[in-house]
């Protein structure tokens, strides 16, 4: 026997030039693979950073603490007189000061006197009390010691002059005129002196009113007349109606549509009379001296409505009247500051927010804002008592009189004192409303609005449309994404998954235009078949699946196994028809003809045309494809082993789906969910079309609403730069950023502990 011959295996050399080279490329291409995903990873990781803090830099001016700076000071310009009134123009440039005869105009940063003009009153008549018309503008009115009461009002003219070398000069004009009546009126027919005086001034007319030391009033009103002849106009003497005052009378004060007089008593009682009538009517009176301090000043806020008396234990309180259900009004205590530890001895209101500032008998100066209800400065600036303040239309220069007739300048850095957590968060009672509520409205036509802020109304819309999008969408993307991993025919699963996922690809400005200019009237004329095909469809469906469960065998197995959910095409299809053909008669038998107006009238229930229910249907649509897409990769990735384990052990399909494969894919559907609900918080152009853009706090399923993206969307752009509105807005970017952020934390939290949980089975 041949043994047989052993060929030995040839030698394997693995350090080839060749495989040298592959290894070196191999190896390059992993680190290459490496650094990329890592410099990728870090990337996403600093602009998402970089996102933060680039918001965050925008927001933290708006929680700034107010400062001042002194720049000089020096006596008063003028005449050694009693300084009645202190002002300063727009610019902060230059001053004016009411003497006790005379009006002085002098350069803000020297004291250097400009223009200096005497009053047009006779000889030996002084000023014995002065009053301002109205908070922002530059008129006046004085009471004098003769009786008569005067109208000032001190206006300021810019020009630009060229000069040889080509630069503008900027020249400021000071101006004094005596707006209506060029002459003191006539008000106490005895000639004594009027130690209080009102007055206000408008296009139609002039009402003024004064009291003497006896506590007697006298006014007169006159109103505009044009002869439509002529076309001239004259004014008109009307006779004034004004109550008897019982008691000593410590200041006055009229409302800009002169209705509304204001007494204030030497006691404390503030008095609110209606002099509109023919006979001047009390319609409130409270005691302001009730915490058992005197009142020492009384002053209006910006706007002419809301009322701020200070008192000589430092207290500052706001006051406005309500009206009741009754339509009646009275006077009713806002809120209250401490302003010192002094009396208060200067109170003077901004000419364009809804802020104040006090000086008080220590020399201590104080900055607020009733919007926000802080206290934003308090300092102490000077050893003497604070006599007379004087904030810039721009509230960025102060200027104050101290009790040694010294004048000082301050700079005022205080960009955004209407912002503070309880303004943004928190219910606030502005003006002209009868409770504190959550308002966000951040522009109007007048210049002594009161802008409001509420971050509230924004969060509450958008969960409110997050919600009503997640009621619709996650029960038919999940339900969908079951049926088609698990019971679907493998042939109908490769053509309905990518349709589906390809409703994502539709860009969510299409769903925001139809569901605004299409679906949201179509939905009013066709309310109950909305609803119809909400409660009919379900039932519908089940009902045809229990016909089909119990056909014959033959006809069952006309259609192969999987293939079964497209018969339920025409089913949905001829459901959706009768529902809105038998729309009108649902309407006629059960709401009268016309569902809104009964949803309006006989429920309560307030109906929007667009509406949270538009929202929730076409954002609901806009969704479904993210959570149905990612639902249905985790039930389709649940290993095939525990499938038919389970089925092997004897249980159902439905049992295998519901205690097996669900479990085993909770955290990619918890993750479907979570990133499906981010996205309905994030969006903007849905929200945007089709819900009204209301910012209001209604869960009515009928109203409209507002998001924080939406109003980003739409404020933005009208929005001055660096302004408090800009940066609130910024504000709301960093809210809906930490938001989303917090919301994927906690998702990404709870899909590990699912994972961990259901990784041994």
């Amino acid at each position: 026997m041949v043994e047989p011959t052993l060929i030995p295996s040839p030698e394997l050399d693995f350090d080839t030039p060749a495989l040298q080279r592959y290894r070196k490329r191999r190896a390059f291409k992993d680190k290459a693979a490496s650094v990329s995903v890592a410099v990728g990873g870090m990337s996403v990781i600093v602009a998402v950073s970089l996102i933060f803090f680039y918001l965050l830099y925008e927001v933290i001016p708006l929680f700034k603490s107010a400062s001042i700076e002194e720049v000089t000071s020096y006596p008063l310009p003028g005449e050694a007189q009693q300084t009645w009134w202190l002002a300063m123009e727009e610019q902060g440039e230059i001053g004016m000061r009411l003497t006790e005869d005379s009006v002085v105009f002098f350069a803000v940063d020297d004291g250097v006197v400009i223009k200096q003009e005497r009053l047009p009153v006779p000889r030996g008549v002084r000023i014995s009390s002065i009053n301002q018309g109205s908070v922002g503008n530059e008129q006046l009115v004085a009471g004098l010691s003769d009786g008569t009461a005067l109208l000032i009002e001190h206006q300021y003219k810019s020009s630009y002059e060229s000069q040889p070398d080509g630069e503008l000069v900027r020249t400021i004009a000071p101006t004094v005129s005596y707006p209506g009546l060029e002459a003191p009126v006539e008000l106490e027919t005895a000639g004594a002196a009027l130690l209080h005086v009102a007055a206000r001034s408008s296009d139609d007319g002039i009402v003024l009113i004064g009291a003497n030391a006896n506590n007697e009033l006298f006014g007169k009103s006159f109103e505009l007349e044009e002869n439509f002849l002529t076309g001239e106009s004259s004014l008109a003497e009307i006779e004034l109606a004004l109550p008897e005052i019982n008691g000593a009378i410590q200041q006055l004060l009229l409302s800009p549509d002169r209705r509304w007089l204001y007494v204030l008593l030497e006691d404390g009682a503030l008095q609110m009379f209606d002099i509109r009538k023919s006979e001047a009517k009390l319609v409130s009176q409270v005691d302001l001296s009730a915490d058992g301090a005197a009142v020492t000043k009384l002053q209006f806020l910006l706007g002419d409505f809301a009322l701020l008396v200070s008192d000589s234990a430092g207290n500052v309180s706001q006051w406005f009247p309500v009206r009741d259900d009754k339509n009646k009004y009275s006077l009713q205590k806002v809120r209250s500051f401490e302003a010192g530890t002094g009396n208060v001895t200067a109170l003077s209101a901004e000419h364009r927010r809804k802020g104040f500032v006090t000086g008080d008998e220590n020399g201590r100066i104080a900055f607020f804002n009733t919007t926000a209800e802080t206290r934003l400065l308090a300092e102490k600036v000077i050893d003497s008592p604070v006599l007379r303040l004087a904030i810039s239309p721009r509230a960025n220069r102060l200027a104050l009189v101290d009790g040694r007739d010294q004048l000082h300048l301050y700079l005022v850095d205080n960009e955004h004192p209407d912002v503070s957590f309880s303004a943004l968060w928190s219910e606030v009672w502005y003006e002209g409303y009868d409770e504190p509520e959550y308002i966000w409205q951040s522009s109007a036509a007048n210049t002594d609005f009161e802008p409001k802020y509420s971050l509230m109304p924004l969060t509450f819309g958008t969960l409110k449309g997050a919600f009503y999008a997640m009621l619709l969408a996650v029960p038919l993307a999940i339900c969908g994404a079951i049926y088609t991993a698990h019971f679907m025919a493998p042939a109908v699963r490769k053509k309905v998954k990518p349709s589906i996922e390809l409703m994502e690809a539709l860009p969510t400005v299409i769903l925001g235009f139809l569901a605004g200019l299409f679906f949201a009237p179509f939905m009013e004329e066709n309310l109950p078949g909305v609803f119809a095909v909400l409660v009919i469809t379900p039932l519908g469906i089940l009902l045809f699946g229990f016909i089909w469960a119990n056909m014959p065998d033959r006809v069952r197995h006309l259609v192969p196994d999987g293939y079964d959910p497209l018969l339920l095409i025409p089913v949905i299809l001829l459901i959706g028809w009768l529902s809105f053909a038998v729309s009108p008669y649902l309407e006629l038998w059960f709401f009268g003809g016309n569902m809104r107006d009964y949803l309006t009238s006989e429920l309560g229930i307030d109906y929007d045309q667009r509406n949270a229910l538009v929202v929730g249907a076409a954002m609901g649509f806009a969704i479904i494809p993210t959570i149905f897409s990612i639902t249905e990769d985790a039930i389709f990735s649940v290993p095939k082993h525990l499938n038919y384990g389970s089925l092997a052990l004897g249980a159902t399909q439905w049992q295998t789906m519901v205690r097996v494969i669900l479990p085993t894919a909770s955290p990619g559907i918890f993750s479907a969910v979570m990133i499906g609900l981010g996205r309905a918080v994030g969006e903007t152009m849905i929200v945007l079309m089709a819900t009204g853009n209301t910012p209001i706090m209604d869960v009515n399923i009928f109203e409209g609403m507002r998001t924080l993206s939406a109003n980003i969307a739409v404020e933005m752009p009208e929005t001055e730069v660096a302004s408090s509105h800009y940066r609130i807005l910024f504000l709301t970017a960093l809210v809906l950023f930490v938001f989303t952020f917090v919301l994927n934390t906690l998702a990404e939290f709870v899909r590990q502990r699912l994972r961990n949980k259901y990784s041994v089975i």
